[in-house]
């Protein structure tokens, strides 16, 4: 058989191509063994894929089988039938067959890397849904910082598309204060901090920031991977917390807590430069009286002013903080001699001196300041702030407290000393007054005119079970002070009703037994409280006389006038305590509801040898006979005090002259007798 034209050849080899490039299955296999058909001018050829049948290059006599093989891998083989065939023949199918072979290898090596790539590119597809829909922001930088791909999420937290991200610095998305942190932060992946980031907006905005680092498939560092998320609104949160923890809420200064911490923090560098450390304790004066007067929203506006003072005179060194109530306190750690805080002291009373322009009112307060120094009073922040605690109530008891002057006081030991004794008092009066150490005494009060007893003044001893009787002296003042009084004025009413109600039951006829009533109980609620009290005992008014202080009056008037008209409804009677020594307005007196007004001992003591406490007496005795109130004296000690009350018109005395406080069993007795200790004759 002669060789095919090279033409036929060419054609073939192109239709094989063709076919394995375009056909898939029987189309491939029937054009497969048309080809091989043609090669072999054959009138019956075919291909078979499958593995090889061991027939390879040879025949079974009617056919010629070739198998199409490349290296170990088979594909298939052509059989051709329908003649004789030679070793022409056998070579044409051998050569058409390693074509076949070379063709089918190549298109399946292709088809195997387009699968690859197909999968490769699906699971990067994937992956990049994932990362396009986690609500984190992930971006991947180059060791430079240069950005290399920037996710949904990133343009959803910086506003920026990742066409305008891709190929920028990271550096454009720092806020000033961060960009300092810049390459240090890129040296080290794994690290997680919180952030602060700008917006495409210029929005700055708190992030936390990890970094892992990006690397190749020799695991070599390329770069950084970035994970982002908005935690402004927990920083927020965490800075209202520190707030609302460190900071007063009123006045915006640093409380207890943050004060503490913070000199202590100044002690320390005090303590290294050797420099002196000062703690003032500053109590404002006559505060109390307004915030109870205008009420608290006068109140806190004046301390929202007086804040702002302070922070005026002081230095940005200096910490100043509000501790409570018109509490503040003042620390000084960059001075070099304490004295020098003596100084600051003057200069914040003298921020207090101006009055406070508040809601149409025109305000005054001052203040008292207690100072302790680092090192000799203390060496920590707490015991600074204790010792400058007492020091200031020394302060204010220096000269005369009630007149809201401003103080100054330096800490001293026997400042302490009086300080814990003034609270091993203040224990022990709280636990007498629930344990029955208190009693009443009463001093009788004599009519001038009969010399005799007309009522009596309940006055409250202490019994202490070591002490014996305390002194009032000492604890009264103490009682006042701590706001106790209110309950031992509370026991007092009781006790003296109780009292009365044993004498009524013993047939004594009703007599005035004064109860002194302090201008922290002076209330509205006073009123219902005796008008109770009276009935638990079966009491008529007639048994009850209440003794108020001056200074009770001095302020808001018609309240007060108010509270008196309700207590002379009653049928009580109200005496007049003390005065003389307040400032009330004569234009008042002659509104108050009273019966009787007291010459206060002060004034009794000069008669009749001091011309002023006489004229003063009888200044008093005369005003009180023009508004036809009766007139008591107490503190009467002489004859010769009694000659001058007499002649003056005096109508009842009071005092050692007549008796002492009587306990209840004495006073009954003399009651019974008709006591009359001072003749009329020896007093005339």
């Amino acid at each position: 058989m002669l060789a095919p034209p090279v033409s036929d050849v060419l054609g073939n080899s192109a239709a094989l191509c063709d076919a394995v490039l375009r056909l898939r299955g029987p189309a491939l296999i029937a054009e497969l063994g048309r080809i091989a058909r043609s090669v072999l001018d054959s009138p019956d050829g075919e291909y078979r894929p499958g593995p090889a049948d061991g027939m390879a290059g040879g025949g079974d006599g009617c056919a010629l089988v070739q198998d199409v093989r490349y290296e170990q891998q088979s594909f298939g083989r052509f059989i051709v039938r329908g003649r004789a065939y030679g070793d022409a023949d056998r070579r044409q199918l051998a050569s058409l067959a390693a074509l076949a072979a070379s063709v089918l290898q190549v298109h399946s090596l292709a088809q195997r890397s387009t699968h690859a790539f197909v999968q490769v590119e699906a699971q990067l597809q994937h992956q990049s849904q994932i990362l396009d829909q986690i609500h984190e922001s992930v971006l991947t930088m180059d060791m430079g910082g240069f950005i290399t791909s920037w996710n949904k999420g990133a343009e959803r937290l910086f506003g920026y598309s990742a066409v305008e991200a891709v190929g920028r610095n990271i550096l454009f998305l720092y806020d000033d204060e961060d960009a300092a942190f810049h390459d240090a932060f890129l040296e080290q992946g794994g690290r997680l901090m919180e952030v602060r980031r700008k917006k495409k907006s210029g929005e700055v905005f708190w992030a936390s920031l990890s970094l892992s680092p990006l690397v190749d498939v020799h695991e070599r560092s390329i770069g950084l991977i970035a994970y982002l998320t908005d935690i402004t609104e927990r920083k927020l949160a965490e800075e209202r917390i520190h707030h609302l923890a460190y900071y007063d809420a009123l006045t915006g200064l640093p409380n207890r807590t943050l004060l503490t911490k913070l000199v202590d923090q100044a002690l320390t560098v005090a303590q290294r430069s050797k420099l002196h450390g000062c703690v003032l304790f500053i109590d404002l004066n006559r505060f109390k009286l307004i915030n109870d007067t205008l009420g608290r929203k006068i109140g806190d506006a004046l301390l929202c002013d007086v804040a702002q003072r302070f922070r005026a005179v002081l230095r940005d060194q200096d910490l100043v903080a509000r501790l409570g109530g018109d509490e503040f306190a003042v620390g000084l750690f960059d001075i070099s001699q304490h004295y020098e805080a003596s100084m600051v002291a003057h200069k914040l009373l003298g921020a207090l001196a101006e009055p406070f322009l508040i809601d149409g009112h025109d305000l005054r307060v001052g203040g008292s300041i207690g100072i302790s120094v680092y090192p000799q009073d203390g060496a920590d922040a707490e015991t600074l702030l204790r010792l400058a605690d007492i020091a200031m109530v020394r302060a204010k008891q220096g000269g005369d407290a009630s007149d809201g002057d401003d103080h100054v006081a330096f800490y001293s030991q026997d400042m302490n000393q009086g300080m814990q004794e003034r609270m091993r008092i203040e224990t022990g009066l709280r636990h007498a007054l629930g344990h029955g150490q208190l009693l009443l005494h009463y001093q009788p009060k004599f009519s001038i005119s009969s010399g005799h007893i007309i009522g009596a003044e309940a006055l409250v001893r202490w019994l202490h079970p070591e002490r014996g009787l305390v002194p009032p002296a000492e604890f009264i003042p103490l009682a006042e002070a701590t706001g106790l009084v209110v309950q031992v004025g509370e026991w007092v009413l009781e006790a003296a009703c109780a009292q009365a109600q044993r004498w009524k039951q013993g047939g004594m006829a009703p007599i005035r037994l004064a109860v002194n009533v302090s201008a922290r109980e002076f209330t509205s609620a006073l009123p219902g409280r005796v008008a109770a009290t009276l009935k638990r005992y079966g009491l008529e008014p007639a048994w009850l006389e209440l003794e108020i202080t001056e200074s009770t009056l001095m302020h808001n008037i018609d309240r007060v006038i108010g509270i008196m008209d309700r207590i002379t409804a009653l049928g009580v009677t109200l005496s007049l305590d003390d005065f003389g020594t307040g400032y009330s307005s004569l234009s008042y007196l002659k509104r108050f509801p009273i019966d009787t007004l007291k010459i206060d001992r002060s004034f009794t003591t000069g008669i009749p040898g001091d011309a002023n406490d006489c004229a003063i007496a009888s200044t008093i005795i005369s005003i009180a006979q023009q508004l036809k109130h009766k007139v008591i004296a107490e503190g009467v000690e002489t004859l010769e005090q009694l000659a001058f009350l007499r002649q003056s018109g005096c109508d009842e005395v009071q005092g050692y002259l007549y008796s002492p406080p009587l306990p209840a069993a004495q006073f009954e007795r003399a009651l019974r007798e008709n006591w009359t200790p001072v003749a009329p004759e020896r007093a005339a």
